[in-house]
């Protein structure tokens, strides 16, 4: 699902960057094929003699000096985010129901149980029981700070529901035309982060509720990108990092990682089977770039690494010693020579790398 790089530090060690020992190996062939085996270039030793002009390599390279990053591009799903699910708790025949894309806001109904309102409110911690006088905990808190927001006081914004918040209910309740009992029931409000988004509908007008079945399902109301990665590719995913996205119509725009986690996938095929995969989450930094869009494929780009100023070479440029690490064949004139390289990061088809006498501007030979 886009381009995969991976990063090397110092000497590569033996069951990683599989693309580095692949060029290894490749190189030992080579050499082998010339007669002219690692050992025989005399590292460990004295200088290795110059190569006849017969034995040049075939194709050469320049030393580069540049910024470079690993970067890969993954599919990202934009849309509005996970939705979750709203319950219905109050008995009775649903009466009103809103439509799928629907923005509700802070104390506006939701739908309607017998042409009662559900109401939202804000807040962090799920309605999960009935409120009234002696209630204690942050629900109750979370109630007071959303009626003195609508406009609703003459109490204490604290953890403890008195007599003075039976009162401001009971007015709040007189405005929304149910009983004015004092008492908050379980399912008259819903609390969530904020705003909210019907993202689908789950039963319909005439149709019983109660007892905690779904009435819909909800999302905030920004959008954000989901990318799944595999395990292999973590490294991408760190909350904070910027990262770039690429709209349906080509256009970029920056983002940002907000949330990583690991999920398991289910698998299509039927068969029970999972697969573990690392869970990110974006943010838009501009949220008007993705307005009119429900919801698209685009591509995000992940800049797991920078480095800057540094010496490069093709990965292909890469030749292994027989005792151990790489180097590679310098061209100078009719004449070659081996520098012992150490190998840092590898991307786009190039790789870092630093050693005595290397320097921009050199030509080394490709081997084939």
């Amino acid at each position: 699902m886009g381009v995969r790089v991976g990063v090397a530090e110092a000497e590569p060690v033996k069951g990683r960057h599989r693309r580095a020992r692949t060029v290894a190996v490749t190189g030992v062939v080579v050499l082998a094929a010339g007669a002219a085996t690692a050992a025989a270039l005399g590292f460990g030793g004295a200088d290795p003699a110059p190569t006849a002009a017969g034995d040049l390599p075939p194709e050469t390279a320049t030393v580069t000096r540049e910024t470079m990053q690993d970067t890969a591009e993954e599919a990202g799903d934009l849309g509005f985010g996970h939705p979750d699910t709203l319950p219905g708790w109050l008995p009775g025949v649903i009466t009103r129901m809103p439509l799928a894309g629907q923005v509700v806001g802070r104390g506006q109904v939701v739908y309607r149980v017998g042409e009662q309102p559900v109401v939202l409110m804000t807040g962090p911690v799920a309605a999960y029981r009935d409120l009234a006088t002696g209630s204690v905990g942050a629900d109750v808190r979370e109630l007071e700070t959303n009626l003195h927001a609508l406009g609703y006081n003459g109490f204490t914004v604290d953890d403890r529901y008195s007599a003075t918040t039976a009162a401001a209910v009971r007015r709040w309740q007189a405005d929304l035309g149910v009983p004015r009992t004092g008492r908050v029931e379980l399912g008259r409000v819903l609390f969530a982060a904020g705003p909210i988004r019907v993202d689908a509908v789950a039963t319909g007008v005439n149709q019983p509720t109660g007892g905690g079945q779904p009435v819909l399902t909800y999302t905030g109301t920004g959008h954000s990108v989901t990318v799944r990665l595999d395990v292999t590719e973590q490294r991408l995913a760190r909350v904070g990092v910027p990262v770039t996205i690429r709209l349906p119509d080509g256009t970029t725009t920056p983002g940002r990682i907000e949330r990583v986690a690991t999920v398991v996938d289910q698998q299509s095929s039927g068969d029970g089977s999972a697969e573990t995969k690392i869970e990110a989450i974006v943010s838009l930094r501009d949220p008007a770039a993705a307005r009119g869009i429900e919801a698209a494929v685009v591509t995000v780009v992940f800049t797991a690494a920078e480095r800057p100023d540094v010496l490069t070479v093709p990965v292909a440029a890469l030749v292994a010693l027989a005792e151990g690490g790489y180097g590679v064949e310098v061209v100078d004139g009719n004449t070659t020579r081996y520098i012992r390289v150490r190998t840092g990061l590898f991307a786009q088809g190039r790789v870092e790398v630093t050693g005595d006498g290397l320097a921009a501007g050199m030509t080394v030979g490709m081997p084939r």
